[in-house]
């Protein structure tokens, strides 16, 4: 008979992240702490002892679609071999208590500012990385759940106030992270929170105020994962042209932008969520001089009628914006311009949309994104008069949609004929029949498709590797090519 105690299984946890990348980095960090525990990651819900769902509360649609998805994971308690539900982000930051009342299914909760909490709302017991092991690890593909429409149990735009504390947490190059992505490709976190005081937005109440990470703590981590073989970096905040100023350096994303283009192995650095009287003619110039920084420019304006803008509590107007587009495209003459847009927003006037519809056509841009004002408790926007129906809002969402589906089909029908460089994905998940690939033009999973069709002379294509092609054919978003 053996004296040896058996040794334990490790602790299966799975996750799903939901909302914008910069809640995917949270979750990174969260996988990454379980991991470097002894925990075991699955992607599978049924699968695991632990499920941990993180959580987007932005707007009405994300509440919802984050509480469908607490609901779902709930159901493996009951059918499934999970033990323990967690629910974490930013719907926790907001409504705390709701979730601990409605959904009795959930274990524990943990706000945007207490992602070191994991461990213990798991009940993992820490444990020190190994000796000589990088923080980094890839998995194979996102860990996510299938989202099915429930029958809520949750009082939403009921604001329950239950924040724990002004969120205050920052992730360092030290911190474990397991990469979600594909192994190419990386987000990068370079700051948190947001000082602006747009009144439409609960973000500062969700995750506290701005704050920058160090300068040289980012460029650690950014070559950690390029010598982890991370080719494609995408620096994210919640204003990444903010980024620095509270640790007394200007132009301080223009700075760091260069210090990582010496990084080697790197191909492509991007940013996203630029404010738009924070772009300078320095950082202009860093993105048009550094072949690596992809020329690409995400500046979330918001409006362009002044009035609206000032209700906004941000400021500029359709003059203003185009002036400003102006200049970027004569500094970059290669600019991919995305932005976005709300339109219902309350005292938003007939001829205010008027006026943005006819910024969006004077301005051209090559992606642009449409919200429906969503009346968010907490936010000061929700103490505004004049607000509109529903059906309203929709009809003016719809219309300038359109007016930028003309745009986009006539600016992707220009690129035919056009070679640039191609990160090959892999097989279409929409065919068998075609691949993905991904151009400076398009940022990760926000813009349009690259389907290849022809790989020409290629006989064995592998993703993740950069290949030229040539645009042979176009439709309203989305591009064909061939390898060249």
């Amino acid at each position: 008979m053996s004296d040896r105690t058996p040794t334990a299984e490790p602790v299966k946890v799975g996750f799903v992240s939901l909302g914008c990348p910069k809640n995917l980095v949270d979750c990174e960090v969260m996988m990454g702490l379980v991991a470097r525990a002894g925990a075991k990651l699955t992607p599978r819900a049924e699968d695991a002892d632990v499920i941990v769902v993180n959580t987007c509360s932005f707007i009405d649609k994300a509440q919802q679609e984050s509480v469908n998805t607490i609901l779902e994971m709930a159901s493996h308690k009951a059918s499934g071999r999970a033990k323990k539900l967690v629910v974490s982000g930013c719907l926790v930051e907001r409504f705390r208590n709701e979730i601990r009342k409605n959904i009795p299914e959930v274990d524990s909760v943990l706000g945007t500012g207490e992602l070191e909490s994991i461990l213990a709302a798991a009940e993992i017991a820490p444990a020190p990385p190994a000796n000589g092991n990088s923080p980094f690890v890839v998995l194979p593909s996102r860990p996510e759940a299938t989202i099915r429409a429930s029958q809520g149990r949750f009082a939403r735009n009921e604001w329950d106030g239950a924040i724990a504390d002004v969120p205050n947490y920052l992730y360092d190059e030290d911190t474990p992270r397991v990469l979600a992505t594909p192994p190419w490709s990386a987000y990068l976190k370079i700051a948190e929170g947001c000082d602006h005081p747009c009144s439409f937005c609960i973000i500062p109440q969700l995750r506290g105020k701005f704050r920058s990470r160090r300068f040289e703590s980012v460029v650690a981590e950014v070559e950690r994962l390029a010598q982890s073989g991370v080719r494609e970096i995408t620096l994210v905040g919640q204003d990444s042209t903010c980024y620095g100023e509270d640790l007394g350096l200007k132009e301080g994303l223009a700075l760091l932008l260069e210090r990582l283009t010496l990084i080697e192995g790197l191909r492509w650095i991007r940013f996203l969520y630029a404010y738009p009287n924070k772009i300078t003619g320095r950082l202009l110039e860093t993105v048009a001089d550094c072949e690596k920084i992809c020329s690409y420019i995400d500046v979330p304006l918001q409006h362009a009628s002044a009035a609206v803008l000032k209700r906004m509590k941000r400021g500029g107007g359709s003059h203003v914006f185009l002036r400003s587009i102006e200049k970027m495209r004569r500094i970059i003459p290669d600019l991919t311009l995305r932005t976005s847009f709300i339109v219902g927003f309350p005292g938003e006037t007939e001829r205010d949309f008027d006026e943005l519809c006819d910024f969006v056509r004077a301005a051209e841009f090559d992606w642009l994104g449409v919200f429906g004002y969503s009346d968010e408790d907490g936010a000061a926007s929700h103490a505004l008069a004049g607000k509109l129906p529903a059906t309203e809002i929709e009809r003016r969402r719809r219309k300038l949609m359109q007016i930028q589906k003309q745009i986009s089909r006539r600016r992707k029908k220009a690129l035919v004929g056009r070679s640039f460089d191609l990160l090959l994905e892999g097989p279409s998940a929409e065919t068998e029949l075609l691949w993905e690939g991904r151009s400076k033009m398009h940022a990760p999973e926000i813009d349009g498709k690259v389907f290849v069709n022809d790989f020409g002379d290629h006989a064995d294509v592998r993703p993740g590797e950069f290949y030229c092609c040539q645009v042979t054919e176009t439709d309203d978003y989305d591009l064909v090519v061939k390898l060249v």
